[in-house]
């Protein structure tokens, strides 16, 4: 297995997603659990890239002398040893106290070499040298793989050590092809330990060195994901990681920011755990209300949430005509004039997250512009107050979001066109929320933003579910090793 693939599942485990117990150390807005059903999976996908890695896997050469009876001393090399083949016939993923234990049993490898022998005898005439080589070929049954990696919240990054790594071989079988077969049993007897230490170290070794790899990787993640060019997502670990039984997770800020700025203080009060009705389920994401009012502040302090609306569904409502029995003196001023409305929110929404319901309500500014020429002239502004229900559901990775009107309220702020009557205009302010405003917001909150999830790895089959100030995520992950970008980590 080449590194960066190697690095892709041990990101799953140990960076994709955030756990299920909050801390008051540090507050934490986004949570995740990783089920044992999910670590199965994972469990499943590192012993099939680790079988990938370990073969072929090359040892250093052999050498040794030794006393043979009859013959003395036999100088005996091995090489070119690999390993050609692993078989794990059982592992298990298993989170504690001292960290994640990765163990698999009943291994079984294949190994070919070359062998080199040779010995000196004395005749009467002169010194004797006799050398012999062939191939061999070495299976190993039985053999046993202990990992152990401890995880740590380094500065918010994710720090990941080995803590205990270990190969133990109980059996192997060496057949020798070539050269004096009377000899074999005598180099069998001699490197049979030394071969067993060889693959117990060359693996041990190799594991060491993807964890060391994997954790300097981890040190470089980014701590914010971009949804935009205004937002990200602020993906800081917090507080440390969270292991039980069967269980693994981590905790982030979570909290929408604009990109280097500090995340806004909110109060995020000790929550239960996250979990899924859905046993089967691999992962749960909660997500705090936190997390939706960050980004509605965000947003509206950029200024994003304004626009222009100069065409709709009812383009007469874009012209005085269409107002003449609504607003007479309007048209009486303007006569025939096009107009646009220019909207923009009032204060930041106000989303509200309840059982098995979301609520949001939006406060706006529209102000109706008459166009004469090239000239603008606004002429009066009505406040909005919105009432929708909201909904969400997961595309891809995303998060994303839909708004349904469900009432709203309206005043005068100001007018230039004398008094204006509410009652005649509501009709009116509700086509065009119906027709404008809310596809407009749906087209936005349709895009959503991303769960910070690795690339490579999908969320399929995801339930949603809503209570008091929080949205829960429970979903299976497929992986698609083709959609992982290799090049962006260093081989």
């Amino acid at each position: 297995m080449s590194p960066p693939t190697t690095t892709i599942y041990l990101i799953f485990i140990f960076s994709l997603f955030i756990p299920p117990h909050p801390s008051t150390a540090d507050q934490s807005f986004i949570s995740l659990l990783i089920t044992q059903n999910g670590l199965d999976f994972v469990k499943d996908l590192l012993t099939s890239e680790a079988i990938s890695m370990l073969t072929p896997l090359w040892l250093n050469q052999i050498e040794k002398t030794v006393k043979i009876p009859l013959i003395g001393k036999v100088h005996i090399v091995l090489s070119d040893i690999s390993v050609n083949r692993v078989k794990i016939g059982s592992s298990y993923i298993r989170p504690g106290v001292s960290g994640v234990s990765i163990d698999g049993s009943e291994v079984t490898c294949e190994l070919s070499m070359k062998w080199h022998y040779s010995y000196g005898t004395s005749s009467w005439i002169a010194p004797i040298s006799i050398s012999d080589s062939g191939t061999a070929s070495v299976e190993v049954n039985g053999a046993g793989v202990d990992l152990t990696l401890g995880l740590d919240n380094e500065e918010g990054s994710l720090k990941l050590s080995t803590v205990d790594c270990n190969c133990h071989i109980h059996d192997m079988e060496i057949d020798l092809h070539g050269g004096a077969s009377w000899l074999y049993q005598g180099i069998v007897d001699a490197l049979e330990k030394q071969i067993m230490s060889a693959i117990e170290k060359a693996i041990t070794e190799k594991l060491n060195a993807g964890v060391s790899k994997l954790g300097s990787f981890l040190q470089t993640l980014p701590k914010q994901i971009p949804v935009d060019d205004i937002a990200s997502l602020n993906v800081t670990f917090v507080n440390a990681p969270f292991l039980s039984d069967n269980s693994l997770g981590f905790e982030i800020n979570g909290l929408f920011v604009k990109s280097q700025k500090n995340t806004p203080s909110l109060h995020n009060a000790l929550r239960s755990p996250v979990s899924c009705s859905d046993s089967s389920k691999m992962v749960a994401i909660a997500l705090d209300q936190a997390v939706f009012v960050s980004a509605a502040a965000l947003y509206y302090d950029a200024m994003f949430m304004h626009w222009v609306v100069d065409k709709a569904p009812e383009q007469s409502f874009l012209n005085t005509a269409g107002w003449r029995f609504i607003v007479p003196q309007l048209y009486k001023k303007y006569p025939n004039a096009d107009m646009d409305l220019d909207i923009s929110l009032s204060e930041p929404p106000l989303v509200q997250i309840l059982w098995q319901n979301i609520e949001a309500t939006v406060y706006s500014d529209v102000i109706v512009n008459v166009l004469e020429g090239d000239e603008t002239i606004p002429v009066a502004c009505i406040s909005l107050a919105i009432a929708g229900t909201g909904s969400v559901e997961v595309i891809e990775n995303n998060l994303a979001g839909h708004l349904k009107l469900d009432d709203f309220t309206m005043s005068l702020k100001w007018s230039k066109i004398g008094t204006l009557h509410m009652f005649l205009i509501q009709p009116v302010m509700w086509t065009l929320i119906e027709t404008v405003f809310v596809p407009y917001a749906n087209a936005r909150l349709g895009k959503g933003f991303p769960l910070p999830i690795i690339n490579g790895f999908t969320l399929q089959n995801a339930e949603i579910t809503s209570s008091d100030s929080r949205i829960t995520v429970c979903s299976n992950v497929i992986y698609q090793k083709e959609s992982f970008d290799r090049s962006s980590i260093a081989s």
